[in-house]
């Protein structure tokens, strides 16, 4: 291998033993095979780490750094200032990859001197042990040589949600270090970083080629249970859309209307979330909470814009439109119970939304 490898990759690890093999073992068997693979032991408290040092001192080309406990975000960080790759690639270490993703994207990458390149990719929603659901997120291939046109165009990018999470792209490293591109520490830290990715970039390669497998469901993982700060943040969220949009001066129907029907899903997840059965609030509270989100001026604003893509979505936001705390709450409390009780039903239902 050559002194520079060709492609960094980036890995956080932190409490997951039962995944962390397979994670590495998609990666020892890509069709690829010029890297350096940086796995962040984030101060991990089960045998995560050990794991990992078990596979790195059978490949040269994985390094394993132990840090004490910081975060995902500090632990990319710490790989982001240690990689010396052209191109930089972040791995979950409880997904796993299909064998020619980094090949392809590579190729992608040289071929068309990207900044970067954007993939299709898999969420497997396990509703039991072994069962589950494929759901296929992708957008039509295409190269974008200019800032304007991918700006155009991204707002069907963010409609298939392609643009929130690092692991479904490849950056070019001199582009992420030239703007000190750094995760930020912070809840959901990877939409923020690709906001500041795409704030300025010029050069992007989308494939419909999908690669990588998101696996959802797992018990302890942070979108499945419930997160007092959620609506504080999906709030914070939507002002980092307009701002991005206001910044690249993109003002269009379909950007807009985008923008609006993305905020009014979210407000739905944000109510859900107030009816989890892992919510800790009395009724009144949780009645109280929902009344202080559906009072929002921003709903009224974003539902004279917004086209709801299904009947389901029309009728789910109907009584938050209306600004009816009652039929809110108990639409919700359907929707939390449904997501306890029959994991395949809500995740068939979300992905027709």
């Amino acid at each position: 291998m050559e002194t520079q490898p060709k492609i960094s990759i980036i890995m956080p690890v932190y409490k997951v033993e039962k995944f962390v093999g397979r994670a590495i073992e998609s990666i020892l068997q890509q069709t690829f095979s010029d890297y350096e693979f940086l796995i962040v032991d984030d101060g991990s408290p089960d045998s995560s780490g050990k794991i990992c040092d078990g596979y790195a001192e059978k490949d040269d080309r994985l390094t394993v750094i132990h840090k004490e406990n910081g975060g995902a975000p500090s632990a990319r960080n710490v790989a982001i200032d240690l990689a010396v790759g052209k191109y930089l690639y972040f791995l979950d270490s409880d997904d796993w990859a299909e064998p020619t993703m980094l090949e392809d994207m590579y190729q992608l990458a040289e071929k068309n001197d990207a900044q970067l390149v954007v993939t299709g990719y898999y969420i497997d929603t396990f509703y039991d042990n072994t069962h589950y659901i494929t759901s296929d997120i992708l957008e039509k291939s295409a190269v974008y040589t200019n800032r304007l046109d991918f700006r155009k165009i991204a707002y069907k990018l963010f409609d298939n949600n392609l643009l929130y999470t690092p692991w479904n792209k490849l950056y070019l490293t001199a582009y992420i270090k030239k703007y000190d591109l750094k995760f930020p520490q912070t809840l959901w830290d990877d939409f923020p970083f690709n906001l500041s990715v795409l704030r300025d970039v010029e050069r992007v390669c989308v494939s419909e080629r999908q690669y990588y497998h998101f696996i959802r469901a797992r018990a302890e993982s942070e979108t499945a249970k419930y997160n007092k700060n959620m609506y504080q943040k999906r709030e914070e969220e939507h002002q980092w859309m307009l701002e991005i949009y206001q910044y690249w001066n993109i003002n269009d129907d379909n950007s807009k209307e985008m923008i609006s029907r993305r905020y009014l899903e979210r407000v739905v997840g944000c109510v859900e979330n107030v009816t989890n059965c892992n919510c800790s609030l009395s009724e009144a509270e949780k009645k109280q909470e929902i009344n202080s989100i559906i009072r929002n001026p921003n709903i009224a604003a974003c539902g004279l814009v917004a086209r709801p893509r299904s009947y389901m979505m029309k009728v789910l936001l109907l009584p938050i439109k209306a600004g009816n705390v009652f039929f809110t709450y108990w639409e919700s409390k359907l929707i939390s119970w449904i997501k306890s009780k029959n994991i395949k039903l809500f995740a068939t239902l979300k992905a027709k939304r």
